[in-house]
């Protein structure tokens, strides 16, 4: 339903600690293997140490891993090493001004990175569809100050991506809780995101 839309990437939510979506991974490995070539698999991942993060990679044959929390063990460079071919998009939750900083240093190590609107720092970890958006204020500064393609996520839905897109100028954007109903995918709601998206990217080619 998402690639009929006009999805480019379809993300693949492993276990998380609290937010929509999770599937189990019997179910991801088997859905990366349907994906069209074209179309991004990106495992969503709460591992924080490489080894973990690999052996995941491997059993489920994802193209894409986003990872979701800061890495404590092992480093970047790590899973470039043994995942050669798979693209890394580090998760930068956008808490502050602090975050600019994280981007920044983050950057040089990853293909991508996607700013969301998690809280790392509560007792049980927010690491994405909160259904809220963050200050994109600072998601335009982090954008402006690295060289990778930055990807916007955190309460985004058909009418506020517009003004999303216009006030960051992301490479893309992640949609999670605003195109779902009782935790499914729902297709109206897909309908009017997809429409609101691509009208404002016109908007934004013509500009």
């Amino acid at each position: 339903m998402a690639i009929e839309h006009g999805a480019s990437a379809i993300g693949l939510v492993s276990a998380m600690p609290s937010g929509p979506g999770p599937i189990p991974e019997d179910l991801i490995a088997e859905i990366a293997a349907a994906i069209p070539p074209a179309i991004g698999s990106f495992l969503l991942t709460c591992n924080q140490d490489v080894v973990s993060i690999i052996d995941q990679q491997r059993r489920l044959s994802v193209n894409t891993i986003q990872i979701c929390d800061r890495l404590e063990a092992g480093s970047h460079a790590d899973l470039r090493k043994e995942l050669p071919g798979v693209s890394l998009v580090q998760v930068i939750h956008v808490t502050g001004p602090e975050s600019v900083d994280e981007a920044i240093a983050t950057a040089p190590f990853v293909n991508g990175i996607l700013l969301d609107s998690g809280n790392q720092s509560l007792p049980v970890k927010e690491l994405g569809g909160t259904g809220r958006t963050h200050d994109w204020s600072l998601s335009r500064q982090i954008r402006e100050k690295v060289s990778v393609p930055i990807f916007l996520a955190g309460g985004l839905k058909s009418d506020n991506v517009g003004e999303a897109i216009r006030a960051v100028g992301p490479f893309g954007v992640d949609v999670c809780s605003g195109v779902r109903s009782n935790g499914a995918l729902d297709q109206s709601k897909l309908s009017r995101f997809f429409a609101a998206f691509t009208d404002n990217n016109q908007a934004r080619r013509l500009a």
